[in-house]
């Protein structure tokens, strides 16, 4: 997890002239029109998060059940945020998501056990290694790929085509192969 917005009086996208929530709609517009995602950018000037670190927070909590959890609980808050227009910075919306998850059971998700982990000290520190990870790699826009082999690796960054990520893989693989030689 990223952490991408602290806060608005922190969040500054120099790249995309982005630091207000107002100006992220543009950005979101062009990742539907890439992606074909459905996405609702009007959030972004009715009803912004305050801070994407609370969701953050609660996809590490959902991820020590299980990976499965993790994955299907991100995916609901990224749907809650981008298509429904909540607020994913508020508690109650993060507990409704995961209670919502609670009541398909189409994956193992314990809701008590979701309430009772989220903010402890073990969700944060969890989001504090991916923090501390992103620092190391120097990761400062998302997406961001991270590709590593045998020592060796690659970071690419922004939105790639599916003959990229090849491409990216093959380079990594020749790497690995001239360090072997």
């Amino acid at each position: 997890m990223g952490g991408m917005i602290p806060d608005w009086k922190k969040f500054n996208d120099p790249f995309n002239s982005v630091s207000r929530p107002a100006q992220m709609g543009p950005i979101w517009m062009e990742a539907q029109h890439k992606t074909g995602a459905e996405i609702n950018d009007l959030i972004w000037i009715e009803n912004p998060p305050a801070s994407s670190y609370p969701a953050c927070i609660a996809v590490k909590t959902a991820g020590l059940q299980s990976f499965e959890a993790s994955e299907m609980y991100l995916r609901a808050v990224w749907k809650a945020v981008m298509v429904d227009s909540l607020d994913i910075s508020k508690k109650e919306i993060l507990l409704k998501i995961a209670g919502d998850l609670n009541i398909s059971k189409s994956v193992a998700f314990d809701f008590d056990r979701f309430e009772n982990e989220y903010n402890n000290e073990l969700s944060r520190d969890a989001f504090r290694n991916d923090l501390r990870q992103i620092s190391y790699n120097k990761i400062g826009r998302f997406p961001t790929m991270t590709l590593t082999k045998a020592g060796k690796g690659l970071i690419m960054t922004g939105y790639r085509p599916y003959e990229a990520l090849v491409e990216a893989f093959d380079q990594l693989q020749l790497i690995c192969e001239e360090q072997v030689v």
